[in-house]
């Protein structure tokens, strides 16, 4: 069950998208105390979060930069401030989609459940993989050590970070191809060629390096990669 955080001032509207939501199977929550959104995003841990714009305190933008500093779930805007100025800020400041105010509740829905179903193509919420005390959190998309409780040793990835990572970590230390990690990165929405797919696992070797993992990721030549040792 896919996990929605609403940030929405407006006590009637805020209601209205729980309880429609909560119809279509989601875990749904509201914010209380908008002094502290971060906080209960915290404890929440939800997977999507929908953010209107005009908050008492610090506006939406305010707290979707403040999310981003911790995760990189799914942010949509819903307000009725729609100019281009505000649709080009909340995709400056980390925002995935924007809803216009006033809003069908089955447009918002199919929204909210293509994004998703992108975010999240290949996870089941609420699960780890683990693989040799590496810790891969399905959840957020974050990669953790065990035994290792500092900040220093937790990364927050990226979509196509993610995604390498989970078919590595599923293939359970076999080799997967360089065809195989094309197809589940981009989901045959575009063409990529051998170099996109370096350049991207060069990034990811280097961030997993910050956190003593360099030599998590095994080159098999000309075969494709593996998991090996971990540190």
């Amino acid at each position: 069950m896919y996990k929605i955080l609403i940030v929405e001032d407006d006590a009637v509207i805020a209601e209205q998208i729980a309880k429609y939501l909560g119809k279509w199977g989601y875990e749904v929550e509201t914010v209380k105390d908008f002094a502290d959104v971060t906080g209960q995003f915290a404890a929440y841990e939800p997977q999507l979060v929908l953010m209107d714009i005009g908050l008492p305190f610090y506006n939406g933008y305010y707290w979707c930069g403040e999310i981003r500093k911790i995760s990189q779930v799914p942010i949509i805007f819903i307000s009725s401030a729609s100019d281009n100025m505000n649709v080009v800020m909340a995709v400056n400041m980390g925002g995935d989609d924007f809803v216009v105010k006033p809003f069908d509740l089955e447009i918002l829905q199919a929204k909210i459940q293509a994004l998703l179903r992108r975010a999240y193509a290949f996870t089941t919420p609420g699960t780890i993989l683990e693989y040799k005390g590496v810790l891969l959190n399905m959840t957020d998309m974050s990669l953790s050590c065990r035994n290792k409780t500092e900040e220093s040793w937790r990364i927050e990835l990226t979509k196509n970070e993610f995604r390498i990572l989970q078919t590595l970590f599923e293939a359970a230390g076999g080799v997967v191809s360089r065809d195989l990690l094309m197809k589940r990165l981009w989901d045959d929405e575009c063409f990529v060629d051998d170099n996109t797919l370096t350049v991207n696992m060069n990034r990811l070797r280097k961030r997993l390096g910050e956190i003593g993992l360099s030599d998590l990721i095994q080159t098999k030549k000309g075969v494709g990669y593996l998991l090996g040792e971990t540190g």
